[in-house]
């Protein structure tokens, strides 16, 4: 089954019967490289199908430098609740 997510335009997949000594060899280079089981995965389906793989923007950068002063915002956060450091110790 595959579903396309429209923000992304990316296609998900169910892969069944996979070989152990593929599943092995994949858990065993997420593990070494720390990186996650499905990156490692998508990666070498992307090597095996001649693509180069598109690269996600999975992190935050776009938000560093984007914040804005905004008066309602601010006037939010300080009604919220504060810590009472008393009850931390």
């Amino acid at each position: 089954m595959r579903r396309t997510h429209p923000e992304s335009q990316h296609t998900q997949h169910t892969v069944r019967r996979v070989p152990r000594s593929v599943d092995r060899a994949l858990r065993k280079l997420a593990s070494e490289s720390r990186r996650s089981l499905n990156d490692v995965t998508r990666e070498a389906l992307a090597r095996g199908a001649g693509v180069a793989l598109e690269q996600l923007n999975d992190d935050l950068e776009g938000f560093f430098g984007s914040w804005v002063e905004d008066a309602e915002v601010e006037r939010a956060l300080d009604e919220q609740p504060h810590i009472d450091a008393e009850l931390w110790k």
